[in-house]
């Protein structure tokens, strides 16, 4: 779709829903949704500048968080004042016109350091902006800065050694300093959970969008495989990653994806109509008792507004799911991030890299197992090669069957449960152990190996004033499909309150 026929259709569909009479500007801009703030910035109620001003003063105010890598204040500053010249002169660039995001730093964004928090590409500095981010800017985004993330996106506590090596160390939870933001897209997600951003760009490889949209309160989409490039982007898997918007809400999650596709935005399916799967012999094992209680709270919502919630079995997914998922993402590991490193011309090999790694999880992952080309074994390591040829063979096809039938045999639009087996962990060391790991991403790494899309969406908080997440596996390519159920369901839950961060 051309660029002014998807403004004139998102101005249409905004219009029809009534958002152009009824936004109005708050007195904190930084609460703002993604599709709030663009269609106040279109009818002249809030400037770019002011905007972009407020969320790097709330970011400045909160340096804590560790959300940011870095903070592009002089460079948003004058994209967003270009923005509002254009608005002057009457001319809209996109949908997305002056609304700041960020960018998780793994993914290219031309002019700024690309480090994927390592400290081997510090000085890495991309010529272009990755397609995913031209998208967006195409749109008319403004680029706040980019985000931080657990080290070469090998991990899902974002407690990065390299980067933050003062006090607290980590990205932090907007919620709870001392709790970990989830990961590997640490920062986009504390930055949007503490209002330092509406929205913007994580990358998921088994879990690193949805994980840390659901401990930090937002939502976050992880598109079936191949739906956006992944051009530019630090790679650990290229048959299992994949960029990610995160933001919010599920609406403004959707309004992004459309941007990057060009796909029109979501129009909510009636719930009456839909069947959602739960299998409880995998799905629902090993939960805290505040998740298991909010998401039971949550599906009898659900049945009370007319969803149809069936019980589903999914015969040896534990087993399948193991035989395709460290096997690829640990062979993969090296030969992609060595053609990474020479397309882009980063100046360093795999191995020098490897060298320079800061977070002790993720160097023990590299000099024991990419590196080497190794895998784990019950008496030590193992060549990678055959193992990485059983799974793209055997285990990954049958997972995916494993997705497709469950879907097709109960007649169902998704599989939901929580998006991750607890709230979120206490931040440090053991936060990056394997078994706090294992027990972060058993619930999105299936769908992620299967190249399924998956999307998480905020349904409570805690005892404690942890943010909790829904999850929600559909069949590959019914992201539209995915994202209009998600976000007729939101509509039945108030949005959880904000952090009690410090404002700019």
């Amino acid at each position: 779709m051309r660029l002014r026929s998807f403004v004139a259709v998102l101005t249409t569909v905004l219009a029809a829903s009534g958002c152009a009479s009824t936004v109005q500007r708050p007195a904190d801009l930084t609460q703002l949704s993604v599709s709030d703030a663009a269609q106040l910035i279109r009818d002249g109620k809030v400037t770019s500048a002011e905007l972009t001003q407020a969320y790097i003063a709330r970011a400045e105010a909160n340096p804590g968080l560790n959300a940011y890598i870095t903070l592009d204040r002089s460079g948003a500053m004058a994209a967003a004042r270009r923005a509002d010249a254009d608005i002057a002169a009457r001319k809209m660039v996109g949908p997305l016109h002056g609304v700041p995001l960020v960018v998780k730093d793994n993914t290219h964004v031309a002019g700024l350091p690309n480090t994927a928090a390592t400290p081997a590409l510090r000085g890495f500095i991309p010529k272009q902006n990755a397609p995913t981010v031209q998208k967006l800017v195409d749109a008319g985004a403004v680029v706040l800065g980019k985000t931080s993330m657990h080290e070469l996106a090998f991990g899902i506590s974002g407690y990065n050694e390299g980067f933050f090596t003062a006090q607290p160390i980590g990205t932090r939870n907007p919620y709870d300093r001392t709790r970990i933001a989830g990961g590997s897209s640490s920062g986009t997600g504390a930055a949007i959970g503490a209002r330092l951003a509406p929205g913007g760009l994580g990358s998921d490889t088994g879990g690193s969008v949805r994980i840390p949209a659901a401990l930090s309160g937002g939502a976050g989409l992880r598109p079936t495989i191949g739906r956006y490039s992944q051009d530019g982007v630090t790679p650990i898997s290229h048959s299992r990653d994949t960029v990610g918007p995160m933001a919010q809400t599920v609406s403004d999650v959707a309004l992004l994806d459309a941007v990057i596709t060009g796909a029109r935005p979501p129009a909510p399916a009636p719930l009456s109509s839909v069947r959602l799967g739960v299998y409880r012999g995998y799905f629902f094992k090993d939960l805290d008792a505040d998740t298991r209680a909010v998401t039971e709270a949550v599906l009898d919502k659900l049945r009370r507004v007319g969803v149809t919630i069936v019980d589903v079995d999914m015969p040896d997914l534990q087993k399948t799911n193991d035989a395709a998922s460290f096997p690829v993402a640990l062979y993969e590991a090296y030969d992609d991030l060595k053609a990474y490193l020479t397309r882009y011309q980063t100046g360093v090999s795999v191995e020098q890299l490897a060298a320079q790694i800061a977070s002790k999880d993720v160097k023990e992952t590299y000099d024991g197992l990419v590196v080497p080309r190794k895998l784990p074994a019950p008496n030590g390591v193992v060549d990678a090669a055959p193992a990485y040829a059983a799974a793209m063979r055997d285990a990954r096809p049958a997972l995916l069957k494993i997705f497709t039938d469950v879907f097709q045999r109960y007649g169902i639009d998704a599989l939901i449960g929580p998006t991750t087996p607890a709230v979120a962990a206490t931040q440090g060391p053991e936060a990056s152990s394997l078994p706090t790991f294992l027990l972060f991403i058993r619930n999105t790494d299936p769908g992620s190996n299967a190249g399924v899309p998956g999307v998480s969406l905020p349904i409570g908080l805690s005892s404690t004033g942890l943010p909790i997440g829904l999850a929600m596996d559909g069949p590959a390519g019914s992201d539209r499909r995915l994202l209009d159920i998600a976000a007729k369901i939101a509509e039945h839950f108030p949005r959880i309150r904000a952090p009690n961060v410090r404002p700019g």
